[in-house]
């Protein structure tokens, strides 16, 4: 069967064409969206591992600095605290006071990795394609 084109619409006419051809073009087109999804999420993804490596590494950086501070103000308060207690005393002193510190910024760290969005645009784009098949 030959396609015509109706003047002035620039593409084939759709009324006259076979329900194989309709359906081959749905199938062209469906399969294209599902292409477009696939790229979107990849592109997302790409987006968020730059982001979550950038923290990962601010993160890492932190510990360390913070490593270096503990260690350097542990002694200093543990040798300031043995002039007037026990060593032994002392020591546990800036122990708990660092357990309770680490705790703190654990908890801020994990409240800050729970705001990090994944896929959002194809989560809803992904919503939305089963309407598309429907013609809605």
């Amino acid at each position: 069967m030959s396609t015509s084109f109706p003047s002035g619409t620039g593409g084939p006419d759709k009324s006259q064409a076979s329900v194989g051809e309709l359906l081959a073009d749905a199938s062209r087109n469906f399969s294209l969206l599902m292409r477009q999804e696939v790229d979107l999420a990849k592109a997302e993804l790409r987006e968020e591992a730059r982001t979550v490596g950038t923290t990962a590494g601010m993160f890492a950086a932190a510990a360390i600095a913070a490593l270096l501070t503990l260690l350097f103000v542990s002694h200093a308060l543990w040798w300031g605290l043995s002039n007037v207690m026990d060593q032994g005393w002392a020591a546990l002193i800036v122990a708990v006071l660092w357990a309770v510190i680490g705790g703190v910024l654990a908890s801020r760290a994990r409240t800050q990795l729970r705001t990090i969005r994944t896929l959002a645009r194809t989560k809803e784009t992904a919503r939305e394609v089963p309407d598309a098949v429907r013609g809605r």
